[in-house]
């Protein structure tokens, strides 16, 4: 909810007595007026023999809900009766700009039979009653409109709202506990733990959530966060020794391993109702088909990482056509296509979701020397068992590995019936997965300001468009792209020559513009030739 719907009423009991009391001395009630910062002085409808009351949302430097204020006379603001407007007085509070203040003023000529509005007399004493049960039901009737939305909602109330996705409040019956989570050494940056993150114990037989957010901060080695039992394991069911909670349902990048290093416990309270909004507005999220939270939870029950996204409503950097969303992910190439199936299952109809990977596709040309005599179903079992020799060589690589070509040629060697291997080639392929790089664009405007640009706006416009168009090159398409620059010599020092290649002497990088890659082995039948020794 915003400021401007966090209240359907806002107004107290003082304001609502005081409105009843300018209202039988025939006066005029919360006359509307529109402020502007660059005014100070408001003309009233009428002249005024005396304003009694001031209301508006008072200008702050906070961040904080904007309430009814109650400004003050000869404080804030002054009636000037010469020009029969309000003036607003320096280094007095003001209303925020733009919005409406409130003006309860008594007209100069105002007539009516009551004149004593005094405290203990009759009318005022009658409109004090009636004002506290107006009051009264303009805080119930709030009450009831707050209690209809998840932000806002509480106890009982917040039971009901989120009644309707199926969540239920946990009672205080499930066991908790804390687990630490170890940083993975590989990872030096923060690291988030959102609340509601499953882990096991036992294999799997106990399913644990953690109940609060918590941040592994760069530098931090471990944190303990609170988790509880999840929904079917009320009682003792969710009682586990030290040491059972092991696994994460989902790999989280950054986490090495997880511990309780006590045991789990009955008797806890049940849960907040910060702790249920969480789930609830996590279960919300998977329930939209068309929201990016519901397709990175897609690829992230995949184990797959969203690491950036493009769509309609993106900055001008990361924006698609609309109906069109991109999403760049990290995930083992084993993965991969469960993961895009997914994405695709979750996305809602008429809605294109790419998916784009860092991958690097290497395809070697191999003479393999094999002993004579093998039938051509034999050679045939052969080729394959070379391609399925390359696939598990490459498969232990990670995210950032580079392939050895020493390894690969060895991989093939240990394949029975292979006497001899010739490395004749080697293509390499990087997907289309790097936006334009943030210096190229600032390197491309300095040298722009300094090739004198054009004065006029609409010139001006047009040539950064001109510029700006040519260097991004919009959303990755995760289109195969040749590039032979990734295979260098085995010390790194420049580019490998056809003779490294066909010594071995060479490595893949598996970096694309300095981000790491998977490398992926994409070789065929058609890729390897047999060639039988002599004899």
């Amino acid at each position: 909810m915003n400021p401007d719907t966090v209240h359907l009423i806002q107004r107290s009991f003082g304001e609502v007595t005081d409105d009843i009391l300018t209202s039988l001395v025939g006066g005029v009630v919360n006359e509307p007026v529109i402020f502007d910062l660059k005014s100070d002085l408001y003309p009233l409808a009428q002249p005024a023999a005396g304003v009694r009351g001031l209301t508006g949302q008072k200008a702050d430097n906070t961040n904080a809900v904007p309430g009814n204020h109650a400004f003050e006379q000869g404080i804030d603001f002054a009636y000037d009766p010469d020009l029969a407007a309000i003036l607003w007085l320096d280094g007095g509070a003001r209303p925020i700009d733009g919005s409406t203040f409130f003006i309860d003023y008594v007209p100069a000529d105002a007539s009516s039979p009551i004149t004593d509005i005094n405290v203990g007399g009759v009318a005022r004493t009658l409109s004090e009653a009636v004002s506290r049960e107006i009051a009264t039901l303009y805080q119930q009737l709030n009450r009831a409109y707050r209690f209809g939305f998840i932000d806002t909602a509480e106890g009982t109330a917040l039971d009901l709202v989120v009644s309707i996705l199926g969540v239920r409040r946990k009672a205080g019956d499930f066991a908790v506990g804390l687990v630490t989570f170890f940083r993975d050494p590989a990872v030096n940056g923060d690291v988030t733990i959102a609340s509601g993150t499953k882990l096991t114990a036992k294999n799997g037989a106990v399913v644990f959530e953690t109940t609060q957010q918590r941040t592994l901060q760069r530098g931090q080695a471990r944190i303990d966060v609170p988790v509880r039992a999840g929904v079917d394991f009320a009682g003792e069911d969710g009682q586990v020794e030290a040491g059972a909670i092991d696994t994460l349902v989902r790999a989280l990048a950054g986490v090495g391993k997880v511990t309780n290093n006590e045991p789990t416990i009955l008797g806890a309270s049940e849960e907040t109702d910060a702790e249920l909004r969480a789930r609830a507005k996590a279960e919300l999220y998977k329930l939209g088909n068309a929201t990016l939270p519901a397709l990175e939870a897609a690829a992230v029950d995949n184990f797959a990482k969203v690491t950036e996204f493009w769509d309609p409503n993106g900055p001008v950097a990361r924006r698609t056509p609309p109906g069109v969303v991109t999403l760049l992910v990290e995930s083992e190439p084993e993965r991969f296509a469960s993961v895009k199936a997914a994405v695709n299952d979750q996305r809602a109809a008429g809605i294109a979701a790419t998916l784009v990977a860092r991958y690097v596709f290497v395809t070697p040309r191999i003479i393999a020397g094999i002993k004579p005599g093998l039938t051509s179903a034999g050679k045939q079992k052969l080729v394959d068992e070379i391609i399925a020799a390359v696939a598990e060589f490459v498969e232990p690589l990670t995210s950032g590995d580079p392939l050895k070509g020493g390894d690969l040629i060895k991989a093939v060697e240990a394949v029975g019936d292979v006497q001899s291997v010739n490395l004749v080639d080697l293509h390499t392929f990087r997907t289309d997965a790097s936006p334009a790089a943030p210096k190229d664009v600032i390197e491309a405007l300095i040298g722009f300001l300094g090739a004198n640009p054009a004065q006029e706006e609409t010139a001006l416009r047009a040539e950064l468009d001109a510029l700006l168009f040519a260097l991004d090159p919009g959303a990755p398409t995760g289109n195969r792209i040749p590039d032979r620059s990734l295979i260098v010599t085995a010390d790194g020092t420049g580019p490998a020559s056809d003779a490294d290649i066909e010594a071995g002497n060479f490595q893949v990088l598996a970096k694309l513009d300095g981000d790491p890659a998977w490398i992926v082995a994409d070789l065929t039948a058609v890729d390897i030739a047999l060639q039988e020794a002599a004899g």
